[in-house]
Formats: structure tokens, sequence, C-alpha cells
């Protein structure tokens, strides 16, 4: 099939379209229009900077899949944000945070393995022909890979493919799948953010934890806030973008030095370049929490850090595509009960411990969304919070090989 060319192609042009719905979103978002009030009350603006973009693509105006501009986001702005945001980061207040942010995320993680063949059970009882098939095209094969990157990521997607070999017309309609599901998800869960204390009150939690560790984030913040100069704006550049270069030479070397001398670490995600990408621009940036660098927080460290992210919202955005997985309606039917068991398991676990909605969003989303959506979803609820999103994700990047594997075998027993 020919792949048709989006009316656009010219990524500066693409990037001045992202950045100026980025602009309008948030200057409307501040309007004294009756209009626009109402529409945010509704509406959290981070989902209209995610939406958007996605809807330009579906309408074929722009493309997510041949713009470089997610690479560039993802490898360059991504890492360059979380060095700004972990800044200010207090490690002692995030640590007490571990006790629910691990259970939301291990609940996650076990509703995905699980769900799968649930999933694949469920629909071969009504249409068993949608999760049937021969050889490389047998569904469970390309469903294995979905449950790679919705616990892990791309390289943990990448080593179920090589074990259970889908064919390459089967694994398309996986990443399509993907893409449609988890971009979806992550839509529901930035709307639920700007609806927070509602969802909160469903759950009879209490949030006093992480409203606890905003409001200190937001003091410290206020106690050092200054008008920023030209040199602590080219300061803060240069340490977010400085420290991303050595994450980057880092992870230039590591990873290809573990995939010849230890390529048995694959299964850890370890060979990875991503994955030390993230690793290291996030350590590198709590190293620097410790020092007088920290202060910079009051001259917008973390604000441009926002700016940064944001921006990586909107490229995340165009990727995508409405009616791509309707070229395969029946694979959208398992992947919605599986994200649909996915759901109802981690608000049943969220209810019946009281979990606050920010642990359920981020844990969900540091599974299926992984180190570049997390951190968003984290930003939503407060930008300081994004690093809890990364690290859980790189948590999920360890166990996803090993979690999809059973998966998939699991799907394959239960397949028709």
């Amino acid at each position: 099939m020919i792949e048709q060319t989006a009316l656009i192609t010219n990524d500066a042009v693409v990037l001045g379209i992202l950045m100026g719905i980025l602009g309008l979103v948030f200057w409307t978002s501040e309007s004294n229009i009756v209009f626009f009030k109402k529409l945010y009350t509704v509406i959290p603006p981070i989902l209209l900077c995610y939406f958007l973009p996605g809807l330009l693509n579906s309408m074929g105006i722009i493309s997510g899949t041949t713009s470089s501009l997610y690479t560039m986001a993802s490898r360059y702005l991504l890492p360059a944000s979380l060095v700004l945001f972990t800044l200010s980061l207090d490690l002692r207040e995030i640590w007490k945070l571990r006790k629910k942010a691990g259970l939301m995320f291990i609940t996650a993680s076990i509703s995905i393995m699980l769900g799968g063949p649930a999933a694949v059970f469920l629909v071969s009882l009504f249409a068993p022909e949608i999760v049937g098939g021969e050889g490389a095209e047998e569904v469970w094969r390309g469903l294995s890979t979905v449950a790679g990157t919705w616990i892990g990521g791309g390289a943990n997607q990448a080593a179920m493919y090589e074990i259970f070999k889908p064919s390459p017309d089967l694994f398309s309609a996986m990443v399509a799948l993907d893409v449609f599901i988890s971009y979806l998800w992550m839509a529901l869960l930035l709307f639920g953010a700007g609806k927070n204390v509602l969802i909160n009150r469903f759950l009879k939690a209490d949030d006093q934890s992480v409203t606890e560790i905003k409001d200190k984030i937001e003091a410290y913040q206020l106690s050092i806030m200054r008008i920023p100069k030209m040199e602590d704006i080219i300061l803060i550049l240069g340490i977010g973008f400085g420290v991303t270069g050595i994450a980057h030479f880092g992870a230039d070397n590591i990873a290809p030095w573990i995939t010849i001398n230890a390529p048995y670490l694959s299964a850890f995600s370890l060979t990875s370049g991503f994955f030390w990408l993230v690793i290291i621009a996030t350590t590198l940036g709590m190293v620097l929490s410790f020092t007088r660098l920290r202060n910079l927080e009051g001259a917008g460290a973390s604000r441009i850090g926002s700016v940064l992210l944001y921006v990586l919202i909107a490229t995340i955005g165009m990727q995508m595509n409405i009616m791509a997985i309707f070229n395969k309606p029946g694979v959208l039917i398992v992947g919605l009960v599986w994200i649909l068991i996915h759901i109802i398991v981690i608000f049943i676990v969220a209810k019946l411990t009281k979990t606050p909605f920010f642990f359920l969003a981020v844990g969900s989303m540091a599974n299926i969304g992984g180190p570049a959506s997390a951190p968003v979803i984290a930003s939503a609820f407060h930008p300081s919070l994004a690093p809890i999103g990364v690290l859980l994700a790189v948590f999920g990047y360890v166990i996803g090989t090993y979690g999809a594997y059973v998966c998939g075998l699991m799907m394959q027993a239960v397949s028709p």
C-alpha cells in the first residue's frame, strides 16, 4: 500500500505550527473571554496541546511518522527538561512516596501481563478469527510486542519481535494499535489530571502526601524566585543541554560496549541507548540538586524545563493517527478489551488502598507510555513531579522483556 504524503512535510513549518498551537492554547487559557473560560473548566490546556497536533496528523495535514521532530524532542528536549526539573528536587520528600508509587506501578504491570491473555480469550469466544492466524500471522505473536512496549518500552518491543517473530504486516498493525490505544489512554489521563480532586473523592484517597510535596516545592520556588537575567537563562540552558550532551556521550559508549561484551543484558534493556540517555540525564540532574545550582530554580529552571516538555507533548501528539487503526478493526477490539481490563484493575486496587489518582496515572503511564510519556503525566499534576514518572518508567524497561515474554506465552496458550 502506498503511503500518502502529508500536506506539509517541511519540519521547520511543522515546528512553527506546533509552537503556534502551544502559544494559542496558553494565550486562550489566560483569556477573559467567556467561551475560553468555560472551555478550560472542562478541558485542561495540556490536553489540547496534545490533541490538536494529533488531529492535524489524522487529517493528513502533517505527518508524525515522517517528521523527525519527535526524535529531536525525545532525544534532546526530554533529557534537558529532566535535568532542569531535577535541579530543585527534594529526594527525601520524593522517597516518601515510594510505597504508593511502587504499588500502582506493579499493579499496572501485572494487569497488563494478565490483561493480554484475558482479552485474547474473551475475544476468541465470539470472534475467534480475530485472534487466530497461522505461523507468523498468529495474532498472539504480534500482541506480544504490544506487551513489550506497554510494560517496558521500544527496546522490549524489539526483543519480543525477535523472540516471537510476527510477520512485518502483523507487526505494523500492532504498532498502530500501540500508538492509538496508548495515546488515547494518555489523553484520558491528562483530562483526569484536571479532575484530580473529583477522582480522589471517588477513590476516597488522601492526596495529602502529594499535596505536601507540591506545596514544599512551590514554597521553595517562591523563597528563591527572582527576575532572571540573560546570564541566568543562558546558564540554565547551558546546564540543561550540556548535561544532555554528556548523557548522549555516555549512552553512545555504554550501550554499544554492553551489546558487544554482555549481550545477555539486553533482557534488562541495558543495550538501549535511550535507556542510558534517560538514566544519565536524570542522575546528573539529581547530583546537581545538591549543589548551589539548585538556586537556579529561582530564575525559572523548571519553567524553562516545562517549555521544553510542552514541545515534546506536541510532538507526541502528532504521532496519534485516529484513522490508522481502522485498517485492522478486529485488532482494535482486542486492544480496547485489554486496556479496559488494565483500567478496571488499577482503579479497583487504587480504591481498595485509597491511593491518590496521581500514583494511578503515573504508574499506568510509566508502563504503557514509558520514559517519554510518564513525565508528561506527572508534570500535569506539578512540573517538579516529572522525575517520578521517569524513575518508574526506567524500572519498566528492566522488567519489560520478562513480563512481555510470560504474557506472550499465556496469549499463545489461550489462542484458538
